[in-house]
């Protein structure tokens, strides 16, 4: 069942807020601290603010991006450093701030716009599936507490609840993220996708079971 915005503790922390203005753009302010997003993704700044470099997302150093390389879930970094304001975006896609207390998010790599706080990213195995296309075998996930600017296509980020009696199943196309006490399994689901013409071959949706929350984009990738 959907979750209203503040199920998921909405933005309260001084180093990044949302602009008012525009639900695509994020205003990360810095005070003598750092702040990593997608590399490219600084649409302008203010202040004494400095940028390098922050590797990939599946780790630290040359191991980050073997990882990259064996899996292919990763994502180029970098950091922005000092005293001033920072403006993020990234192609006119949705932005979501979520606050991570002591938590793991799993996400897709490709979703990630900015982390803060005290949060470390790396690459977990999600499961064999089988079949002919490796999406979801590896997903990231970020560790910590903090917050982590999220992406979306075709709208905001629908938060869904999963229970133990309500288990879900999702497009894994239209994935973003998840985090709670949850157990990902593949389900094979042909007869939905012909329904709708999407496609021939091998057909998968990505099912959570547990205690937690799953956010879908209103759109697939």
């Amino acid at each position: 069942m959907p979750l209203g915005a503040h199920d998921l503790h909405p933005l309260s922390f001084r180093a990044m807020r949302l602009l008012e203005k525009s639900k695509r753009v994020i205003e990360a302010q810095l005070s003598n601290t750092s702040i990593r997003a997608l590399s490219g993704s600084m649409v302008a700044y203010e202040g004494q603010v400095s940028f390098k470099s922050a590797g990939f997302g599946g780790g630290e150093g040359v191991l980050a991006g073997l990882r990259q390389r064996a899996t292919g879930e990763g994502l180029s970094l970098m950091e922005a450093s000092g005293t001033g304001i920072v403006y993020l975006a990234h192609r006119g896609r949705n932005v979501t701030v979520l606050d991570l207390n002591n938590e793991t998010l799993q996400v897709e790599s490709e979703q990630l716009l900015a982390l803060n706080g005290n949060l470390s990213t790396n690459v977990a195995f999600a499961g064999v599936r089988g079949g002919m296309s490796g999406q979801g075998l590896f997903t990231t996930t970020v560790t910590g507490t903090g917050q982590v600017a999220l992406l979306s296509s075709g709208g905001p980020l629908i938060h869904l609840e999963v229970s133990p009696q309500y288990p879900l199943v999702v497009d894994p196309d239209a994935f973003v993220c998840a985090k709670g006490q949850l157990t990902q399994s593949f389900v094979t689901d042909v007869s939905w996708r012909s329904a709708i013409g999407q496609g021939s071959g091998e057909a998968f949706s990505l099912k959570w079971d547990g205690m937690g929350v799953v956010s879908i984009q209103p759109a697939e990738r």
